[in-house]
């Protein structure tokens, strides 16, 4: 939700951009808890369908999901038949497929000519974090590549999509904030050896002690990208 909340703007950006109001079918992709599910609604001209393949969020936030459909399924076996959605939102969620090209083999499918994907995906790799002493890339790295997720999606996304034939635009998220601390709360749901749990503890430390503005800088790229599927 938190980070769902600091891509707010960047999100209604794009999808201004997109035209969401006259969109008839939507798919929020990797719904999740319906975190943006309600914003979809609200924005959208015609229906929105939730997908995720956690089933048990979908039953768990059924008030998120009000004036939506949920459904479970995986994205590398989309439930849907060809052409049927003229926009697919998705966020943080294609960092989680593997392979990911089934993913966007199916998203081309179940898009109508003219439909386009709004994609918001970070790219740990080019993580900006100061001083030295408070850097955790390298953990964030070796813990979701342990997970089997991509850390670099983010730069690797646009040139995946141009080779199936969309025409892409790529932002990046354009603000700093002050670093929250509820980034290593994050990192620790990940999977951690017993060294880097103790290498969390200490760069944990030695930021709790940093407390004039910005004294410290912590950013995680976003890759914006809007795919759009052309006519014909």
């Amino acid at each position: 939700m938190q980070q769902a909340e600091w891509l707010a703007s960047a999100r209604g950006r794009m999808l201004r951009q997109v035209g969401i109001a006259r969109r008839k079918r939507v798919l929020d992709l990797g719904a999740g808890y319906g975190a943006v599910t309600g914003e979809l609604v609200r924005r959208a001209r015609g229906p929105v369908v939730a997908l995720d393949c956690t089933v048990e969020a979908l039953r768990e936030s059924v008030a998120a999901y009000t004036g939506a459909s949920r459904t479970g399924g995986d994205a590398r076996r989309l439930p849907f038949a060809d052409a049927v959605f003229d926009l697919i939102f998705t966020q943080l969620t294609l960092l989680w497929i593997q392979p990911v090209a089934r993913a966007l083999d199916e998203i081309h499918r179940v898009l109508c000519p003219g439909g386009v994907l709004v994609a918001l995906e970070p790219d740990y790799g080019g993580m900006i974090e100061y001083p030295p002493e408070i850097a955790t890339r390298e953990l964030w790295l070796s813990a979701l590549e342990r997970t089997g997720a991509d850390p670099l999606i983010g730069r690797a996304l646009p040139g995946l999509l141009a080779a199936r034939g969309f025409t892409v635009t790529v932002g990046l998220f354009e603000s700093l904030c002050a670093p929250a601390t509820a980034r290593f709360d994050f990192l620790r749901d990940l999977p951690l050896t017993a060294a880097e749990a103790l290498a969390l503890e200490t760069i944990e430390t030695e930021a709790l002690v940093r407390h004039s503005p910005w004294a410290q800088i912590a950013h995680l790229p976003f890759f914006l990208v809007t795919a759009l599927k052309p006519e014909s």
